[in-house]
């Protein structure tokens, strides 16, 4: 369930979009990108740009092929490596993917990568997936990083639905029935956030599948953390091992979680 309204994610796609432009380089793309090990920092300007002119033309009813990695001749991605160039087609799309969505029914179905779902869904996906990317190109370039902790939690919350999501399960965590067997659960703790943002989730692990809930609740496992921490660990931007962040309990079924739910 989201827990922000569809206009918030409309203005993150745009937002997210212009503070990841914000911590690239103005005058060379070609870094590696450390957590993307075969991108450079042009490949994933274009891995977003790609994505919001593609999704755009879905919603708007004319969709089209998904550019591949570094596909200079689909979509319209720009035939140059001109950071300028690039990252002003990639804000230009995001902003004008932003106001396709802003002028459409939130509920309102549409198939995108062969996934029927509303265009909240596709909002929030979006604003996530760009939010991901933009600590990407921070951990490369080593620029800060710091989200706001409704977006973070919120990010956490649909990182864990769609690993739930039987739809998505065998496209996206083909490894994850390997975790299916005898009960166990992880317990993820933010320790850094107010009342007004709930940053607690218990993830329970059984012989029919995995499921999800909000709150505290003791675990198999439990990973205590700074919540932007937590989110990166779960997505695999950071390593598990770090100052702030506390493993208590079964250190292998966190490690193990890890190593097969897994999105790019």
């Amino acid at each position: 369930m989201p827990r922000l309204s569809y206009d918030r994610y409309c203005d993150e796609v745009s937002a997210q979009t212009a503070l990841l432009r914000e911590v690239l380089p103005g005058d060379d793309l070609s870094a590696k990108v450390p957590t993307c090990p075969d991108w450079t920092l042009a490949d994933l300007v274009r891995h977003v740009g790609g994505n919001v002119h593609m999704t755009d033309a879905a919603v708007r009813g004319e969709p089209g092929p998904r550019p591949a990695l570094g596909d200079r001749t689909r979509a319209g991605v720009p035939d140059t490596d001109d950071p300028d160039t690039l990252t002003a087609w990639m804000q230009a799309g995001a902003d004008a993917y932003a106001h396709t969505l802003r002028g459409r029914d939130p509920g309102a179905q549409v198939e995108i990568f062969g996934l029927p779902d509303s265009l909240t869904f596709w909002a929030r996906r979006a604003a996530c997936d760009i939010l991901l990317h933009r600590a990407d190109a921070s951990l490369t370039t080593g620029a800060g990083y710091t989200v706001a902790p409704d977006l973070a939690a919120d990010a956490v919350d649909e990182f864990l639905e769609l690993a739930t999501d039987v739809r998505a399960n065998e496209r996206v965590f083909p490894r994850l029935p390997e975790l299916y067997g005898p009960p166990r659960s992880i317990h993820l703790h933010a320790t850094d956030t107010t009342g007004d943002v709930e940053a607690e989730w218990l993830i329970e692990l059984g012989a029919d599948g995995v499921t999800w809930r909000p709150g505290h609740a003791k675990g198999t496992v439990a990973v205590q953390g700074p919540l932007t921490e937590l989110l990166l660990i779960l997505y695999r931007r950071l390593p598990l091992d770090r100052d702030q962040v506390h493993v208590h309990g079964d250190r292998d079924l966190i490690d193990g979680w890890l190593d097969r739910v897994f999105m790019g």
